[in-house]
């Protein structure tokens, strides 16, 4: 019997050594649900489609290539948040968009979507599979652009052509994942040289891109005498066995950072497309270097751009520089850094009081705590915050998170991607109460899975990033509180044991049992809602805003409120003024 186009899709997709596909069954996808029951891939069912999205992108940036799904209408607007995700997180990852009969398109169809419209602004590759002999071709050249490109590819299938007999195409149906060496030209690189080895004061500033260059940026580094930052994406890869490292920079970052980037002479841009020019230096010299030459001189007004893979360039550099013997700039940002990180460890040593907990306190203890290989997944807003100032990078760590799209309720989903790709790792998502709330019902899928997920959750029963923007913005905050559920109660509903945690004096023991435990375990923390996340500049009217929502408040009656939040951040407001 000759196989239909479901089932062609699903052996190409074998071929391309795909191992799972997140989705949510019906209608339009039925046809390719029984192929992959048929084939070695897994249907992971999840209960919504913007978690098989997410989950899908952890996947894929950890491995290389995953695949979700959405049946017509519904389920493609659900996916679309988590293939934002990814396409801006420049992961490798495929959209099979099922969609109403072929015939009824453009007839204002039940639940008819325009795929190639909705899917325009998150993808590389868009286009619509239509007769049989296309479906070769353009699987191939979807998936061929999703690695190539490093982001979305989608193709929409219709109910009705996937049921049809597949026919051979006479093209390439086997994918192509080339490994080419990119570096600046020698002209370029002596330029670049000549620019290292005449200015005295050097910072490396390293990203994602320079994620498989540790070794060379150690290297770089000791020979220059030169401090090293990182942005958050790019900091589980160069934070370990780093000397010379000093820090993110960043809404999230240290002073450290900031200070050693707007004291050197020369700032070198690795592999980072950091988005945030405000804490660019502007009075030195810029060198930036990126696989990607679009992105050159976009964030900061650069003395030099090149193109290149961080790891070659810095390979054919290195003996062309002259090693620098004045180490007193790199001692003297080590120290800050030093003090910084002392700084830092306030709140691990105060660690508050009952339901509110210090969440550097829990972040802390949740760091020295987890495996060596541990993932971390992240949600945005405060959990970020104290994932990139307390996990540390190991070198087998990896910590995934929202980090270019800046969306809610990603940590728990990615979670299970993770977990999923990679069932012999301990997996840690960082939750906040707001972020979980959002995507609540897929700890179910957690159980279906028996996936041994440690949910930790950081409930400081309010939306704590946005109350923060509120208040340095002159506002008191509004509408920012959660009356959250007994999430331990919940996790037991699902299926897996949940526990409550009020007092700092049992986070310990609480950590080491939800971790050591063979299975699914949610750890429901109350940490404190006043904890701020300051960055490591604080501009005047910043200050003046604070103070402008702290008077409103105490105006407003909520005396308790405003006191509670100078006194719980009074240390760390001192350490960075």
């Amino acid at each position: 019997m000759a196989k239909n186009i479901a089932e062609q899709i699903v052996e190409m997709l074998e071929n391309a050594n795909v191992k799972r596909i997140y989705a949510v069954t019906g209608d339009s996808l039925n046809h390719l649900n029984v192929a992959v029951k048929k084939s070695s891939i897994q249907w992971i069912h999840v209960r919504h489609e913007e978690v098989g999205a997410y989950a899908a992108a952890a996947e894929a940036e950890l491995d290389g290539l995953a695949v979700c799904a959405g049946s017509c209408g519904p389920g493609h607007v659900h996916l679309i948040n988590g293939v934002y995700e990814a396409h801006r997180s420049h992961v490798p990852m495929l959209v099979i968009a099922s969609t109403i009969p072929s015939e009824e398109m453009g007839m204002d169809y039940f639940q008819e979507t325009n795929t190639i419209k909705l899917f325009d602004d998150c993808s590389h590759y868009n286009q619509m599979i239509t007769r049989p002999e296309q479906v070769q071709r353009i699987l191939q050249t979807a998936i061929q652009h999703a690695i190539s490109k490093k982001g979305v590819a989608v193709i929409g299938l219709p109910g009705d052509v996937s049921e049809l007999d597949a026919e051979e195409a006479a093209t390439s149906a086997q994918l192509f994942k080339t490994h080419p060496v990119i570096r600046p030209s020698d002209d370029e690189l002596k330029h670049l040289a000549e620019l290292v080895n005449e200015n005295k004061k050097v910072v490396l500033y390293c990203g994602i891109g320079a994620g498989a260059a540790n070794a060379e940026v150690v290297e770089l580094s000791k020979l220059l005498k030169a401090p090293v930052g990182y942005s958050f994406r790019g900091k589980m890869a160069i934070q370990p066995n780093n000397p010379n490292e000093v820090g993110l920079t960043g809404l999230l970052g240290y002073p450290s950072a900031y200070h050693a980037m707007h004291e050197a002479d020369l700032v070198i841009l690795l592999g980072t497309d950091f988005p945030y020019q405000k804490f660019m230096p502007v009075k030195n010299k810029i060198i930036q270097i990126d696989e990607s030459p679009e992105r050159l001189g976009r964030r900061a007004k650069l003395e030099l751009g090149l193109t290149g893979d961080v790891k070659e360039t810095i390979k054919a550099l290195l003996p062309m520089l002259k090693e620098k013997t004045d180490d007193h700039f790199l001692n003297e940002q080590l120290a800050f850094y030093e003090k910084v990180k002392e700084n830092q460890l306030t709140y691990v040593k105060d660690f508050g009081k009952k339901d509110a907990i210090q969440p550097e306190y829990v972040a802390y203890t949740l760091d020295q705590l987890a495996k060596k290989d541990a993932i971390f997944t992240v949600d945005t807003g405060m959990c970020c915050v104290w994932g990139a100032r307390f996990i540390t990078g190991t070198g087998e760590r990896k910590m995934l998170g929202s980090f270019n799209h800046g969306s809610m309720a990603n940590a728990m989903p990615m979670a299970i991607g993770a977990s999923l790709a990679h069932p012999e790792r301990q997996v840690i998502a960082m939750c906040g109460d707001g972020g979980l709330s959002m995507l609540l019902g897929d700890m179910a899928t957690i159980f279906q899975y028996k996936l041994p997920i440690k949910l930790i959750v950081f409930n400081n029963r309010t939306l704590g990033m946005v109350k923060l923007e509120m208040e340095v913005g002159g506002m008191p905050d509004n509408e920012t509180d959660m009356i959250n559920p007994d999430f331990a109660m919940v996790a037991q509903a699902m299926g897996y044991p949940g526990k409550n945690v009020h007092d700092p004096e049992e986070v310990e023991n609480a950590i080491k049992e939800c971790l050591e435990y063979n299975g699914p375990y949610l750890l429901n923390i109350f940490t404190n809602p006043n904890a701020l996340a300051l960055p490591p500049k604080i501009e005047f009217d910043q200050v003046i805003g604070m103070t402008k929502s702290m008077a409103q408040l105490m105006l407003g009656g909520k005396m308790e409120e405003a006191f509670e939040t100078v006194k719980s951040n009074y240390k760390h407001i001192k350490g960075l003024l």
